[in-house]
């Protein structure tokens, strides 16, 4: 299946929209992607501990979360192009103040609030949500795989960058060269401004509000199990983002080893986006969820069960690639199915809160149970658990559309 655009239908230029899409994807998810990265560092030019570190990159991801739905909302009534300018100036401000932080609330101001809005405002759940207005239905799930799966290649592509210019020029230039990529962001965005007032494949004849579209998704039973599940993909992933590099470090492992762990966890998450993709475009997206959350705790026991080598580091690395972010499509997809394009930007703003508030807790928890404990394994402990939960939780949820839509593409 390709993605292209309909000769016969005026609109938006599809394949531009997809390649600038993207591009934003993988420039906003790069910077924040490579954070680990600047934890040694930071924490020892600052004599800081770890928890205040992790407690910024904790508030990083619990803000992005919380400016999700805002974020929606305004992409929504006032177009993505405006929502995403306004992200990068965030964003960009937030990089630049870190270089001069020198207390703890400078840091979780600086890479904490302003970072995390900033991400919120011009991250890749708008990218989708431009996307799932802008293709057919039949094309979302595809569409969905490729803008993770750009995410995952900022990823890949920063860590490396990130790792080889805190190397050569220090921590506090390359916050600023960061900062200059992401300042690309607006420009970018110009191919994708609109709004989701209409879509292909919509019923023509919705008049929904915002306020009866939220109290319909917070009253269907699949939406909320949705929404409760991503919390354990923000848990998982930001947990292992963060403290993944100095959990390998203090195994006596060259810390290099901790950027081309991250480097190939969004390698191979490219791969698992794509896969996710297409898979979730034909086979039960919730049946699917639930098997990747399950492979995600049998990896993480082997990991630390069986002794940390390089060889070891590099499975498990490419093995949570696989399931990284390829929890996303199917998400994305299903609130899709369920609620249309009409209002998704705001809606999976919701579903991505809770995404972020599991991010939260498991990157600050990490931090706090090691300056406790001495040891994360606790935390590890924690994300097996978890991501037996979120495949009971995703199993019986429902992939059709609500009442509603199916009503209205009746008439």
């Amino acid at each position: 299946m390709t993605i292209a655009s309909n000769p016969a239908r005026t609109g938006p230029n599809v394949p531009l929209v997809i390649a600038c899409g993207c591009l934003i994807a993988l420039i906003s998810f790069g910077p924040r992607s490579a954070m680990g990265l600047f934890f040694q560092p930071m924490t020892e030019a600052r004599d800081w501990s770890r928890e205040i570190f992790a407690l910024a990159i904790a508030i990083q991801n619990l803000m992005w979360g919380v400016g999700q739905p805002f974020a929606g909302m305004m992409a929504d009534r006032f177009g993505t192009w405006k929502t995403m300018a306004l992200g990068a100036v965030l964003y960009v401000t937030g990089l630049i103040l870190m270089v001069d932080a020198q207390s703890a609330v400078a840091l979780h101001v600086s890479a904490g609030v302003l970072v995390g809005l900033g991400i919120a405002f011009s991250s890749f759940s708008l990218v989708l949500a431009a996307f799932g207005r802008t293709v057919t239905p039949e094309q979302r799930s595809l569409a969905f795989g490729i803008g993770t799966a750009s995410g995952s290649l900022g990823q890949f592509l920063f860590a490396p960058l990130g790792g080889a210019l805190i190397a050569n020029i220090g921590w506090q230039d390359t916050l600023l060269v960061f900062a200059g990529i992401s300042a690309t962001i607006p420009l970018l965005a110009i191919a994708l401004r609109g709004k989701a007032s209409a879509a292909p494949g919509a019923p023509a004849n919705t008049d929904q509000s915002l306020m009866s579209a939220m109290a319909e998704a917070f009253g269907t039973r699949g939406f909320i199990l949705l929404t409760l599940g991503f919390f354990v993909c923000g848990f998982h992933v930001a947990f292992i983002t963060v403290h993944l590099p100095p959990y390998i470090a203090d195994l006596g492992l060259d810390p290099s080893w901790g950027a081309w762990a991250i480097a190939l966890i969004g390698l191979c998450n490219i791969v698992g986006s794509l896969a996710s993709g297409y898979i979730g475009g034909r086979y039960s997206k919730p049946i699917f969820l639930s098997l990747i959350y399950i492979g995600r705790s049998i990896a993480i026991f082997a990991f630390i069960m069986l002794p940390v080598t390089p060889a070891s580091v590099l499975v498990f690395s490419g093995v949570m690639g696989l399931l990284w972010l390829s929890t996303v499509p199917p998400t994305s997809g299903l609130v899709a199915v369920m609620f249309g394009p009409r209002y998704m930007a705001t809606l999976f703003g919701f579903v991505f809160l809770s995404h972020q508030i599991g991010s939260f807790l498991g990157v600050w928890l990490g931090g706090k149970f090691y300056d406790e404990t001495g040891s994360y394994d606790l935390i590890w402990w924690s994300g097996i658990a978890l991501g037996i939960l979120a495949a009971i939780v995703h199993w019986p949820i429902e992939e059709k559309p609500v009442p509603r839509l199916a009503q209205e593409a009746a008439e």
